[in-house]
């Protein structure tokens, strides 16, 4: 079991570690001036890449969309549960709920989750990871800036590259038309850059974070797992929820805050360095509870 879950984890940790250690390489020979830019690289994966891999798994003929409800219905309350309990939390911290309580609530589900999944469950989980990367992202862009800022406007949803992929590849799906299968390949092709590009900036982006609030953070490491696997343990059960799918819904209870947390923090001024410090040392975190719910998940 042991070397199961190590064959399972080491890769996503390796290639992250391949981006923490060229970041900080790369500081170390530019100095103070010095260090590795990935906005276009990472502005490709999340208008490119990360697309193309979403439109891929759900456009596929073997794709059933009736067979993911509950899932999805499983992550949208867990992610609301796991907020409601954190912004509890926050309030006993005497922390801004708004700084602690949505890391808690959006995970790494991209980053981390689709790789993860895809090696505990081989191929045919990727639809499944996508749903829950999808309900998510929906989430994050509609309540999530809300939550921010109560004047966002929201209507343009469908403007992000990631909404509008899932969108249009849940239309192609739903009206039964076939692609030209060389179309449907290159489409697959530049998706599978997404994953090991996801995991190698998540390196970079925690090389360049700070310690500026231990605390907060070694306190958001334990509680946004906890949370997360509290709710899909209760949440399996009701759901009707067994086999895999129950473990995949355990495992996305389990990943870490997301880098998409201090984005919008940044962007909205909510404390981004106490979400900096947050999702990093959550992420690091992510090295016990991730391990562990593959021990509760894998048989």
């Amino acid at each position: 079991m042991l070397l199961r879950i190590l064959a399972i984890i080491f890769p996503i940790f390796a290639i992250i570690a391949a981006g923490w250690l060229y970041a900080r390489y790369r500081q170390k020979k530019g100095g103070d001036e010095g260090g590795i830019d990935m906005t276009f690289a990472n502005q490709l994966n999340m208008e490119i890449f990360v697309p193309a891999l979403i439109f891929a798994a759900l456009a596929s003929k073997s794709f059933d969309l009736a067979a993911y409800h509950r899932l999805a219905i499983g992550a949208l309350a867990l992610m609301l549960g796991s907020g409601l309990l954190s912004w509890g939390i926050a309030r006993l911290l005497k922390e801004q709920p708004k700084t602690f309580a949505l890391p808690m609530m959006f995970t790494n589900s991209g980053n981390m989750g689709l790789p993860l999944m895809v090696l505990a469950f081989g191929e045919a989980a990727l639809p499944a990871a996508v749903i829950f990367f999808f309900v998510e992202n929906v989430l994050h862009y509609t309540l999530g800036t809300w939550l921010l800022d109560h004047h966002a406007r929201l209507w343009n949803l469908w403007r992000v590259p990631v909404i509008f992929a899932a969108l249009l590849a849940l239309a192609i799906n739903i009206s039964g038309f076939e692609l030209w299968p060389p179309l449907y390949l290159a489409i697959k092709l530049v998706g599978d850059v997404a994953i090991p590009l996801l995991l190698f900036s998540l390196g970079v982006r925690l090389a360049v974070s700070t310690w500026s609030d231990v605390r907060l953070g070694l306190i958001g490491a334990v509680v946004c797992p906890s949370t997360g696997m509290l709710f899909a343990w209760l949440l399996t059960p009701l759901l009707g929820l067994d086999g895999r799918d129950a473990a995949l819904l355990m495992l996305f209870g389990a990943l870490p805050p997301a880098v998409l947390n201090f984005v919008f923090a940044e962007r909205y001024r909510q404390e981004p360095a106490k979400v900096a410090s947050i999702v990093m040392i959550g992420n690091l975190g992510a090295l016990v509870f991730v391990p562990l719910a593959l021990a509760l998940t894998l048989k």
